[in-house]
């Protein structure tokens, strides 16, 4: 039972962020934390309009709405940019929020398989997050962090399975820099409809803060072939937390966003 109030809880606030996302007009990869190593195709973009964070009994922190960049520069490179607004709620105080970090970044596939050869994709994604948020307020790190990860994937007619993982550069006051690993498995169910699940693990990030391994199921739905719909809701998301401090590193996850793909 106790299970159950607490899968409620869980999409309950899914579809809160859902309504939020339409009522503003509002790390393949998203709506998972786990990404992948296929960058966007040449000249091609994709933007994402987004909210996503870790909620518990004792508070709510993340981002959203948030907007997500993605270009196509070179053959197989893509540029990467998240610009959001952050939302903290930490026991026993009131909701801020405000501007968050920025994210940036590249995607480089070096190992690029033709449609009968064996052997995955591979790229790396370096992201470097930079402290434009408050941190004073808990919406931001007031450090720049780095993370430096190494993706493999294959396709398997309906199937994709992609993962891999990476060290996160995380200076300051009691805080750690830790690794993070993740898999995802994924089926094409219909023509529109995608639906995955994924397992990651994260070491320790802070002084005191326990290791986590945690899961998302979610999925991709395509209105038509530039406008889609993501979602994923889960548990031990702590890299969705902006303020670490305001939610166990158990708590539960969204990410919902809107697509638009060209």
């Amino acid at each position: 039972m106790r299970g159950s109030t607490r899968a409620r809880r869980l999409w309950a606030w899914a579809i809160g962020a859902i309504a939020m996302l339409g009522a503003s007009a509002a790390m393949a990869g998203p709506p998972y934390i786990t990404d992948d190593p296929e960058p966007v195709e040449l000249h091609h973009w994709e933007i994402y309009a987004f909210s996503a964070g870790a909620f518990d009994g004792r508070g709510a922190t993340g981002q959203g709405p948030a907007l997500e960049v993605n270009y196509g520069a070179a053959p197989n490179l893509q540029l990467h940019l998240i610009a959001p607004l952050a939302y903290d709620a930490p026991p026993g105080s009131p909701m801020t929020m405000g501007i968050g970090d920025t994210e940036l970044g590249f995607k480089y596939r070096f190992v690029t398989p033709g449609k009968d050869d064996w052997f995955p994709q591979v790229g790396i994604f370096p992201l470097l997050e930079v402290p434009t948020g408050d941190a004073r307020r808990g919406l931001g790190a007031g450090y720049v962090q780095g993370f430096i990860p190494v993706w493999i994937q294959k396709d398997l007619g309906k199937w994709t399975t992609y993962g891999g993982g990476g060290y996160w550069i995380n200076p300051g006051p009691d805080n750690r820099n830790f690794w993070f690993a993740g898999w995802l498995l994924q089926r094409q169910v219909t023509d529109k409809l995608a639906l995955g699940a994924e397992v990651f693990h994260t070491t320790s990030n802070q002084v005191g803060r326990p290791e986590t391994t945690g899961f998302n199921l979610g999925g991709q739905y395509d209105f038509t072939d530039h406008y889609h719909l993501l979602f994923s809701a889960g548990q031990g998301g702590q890299l969705y937390a902006v303020d670490a401090a305001a939610v166990s590193p158990r708590a539960e996850t969204y990410y919902v966003a809107f697509q638009w793909t060209f």
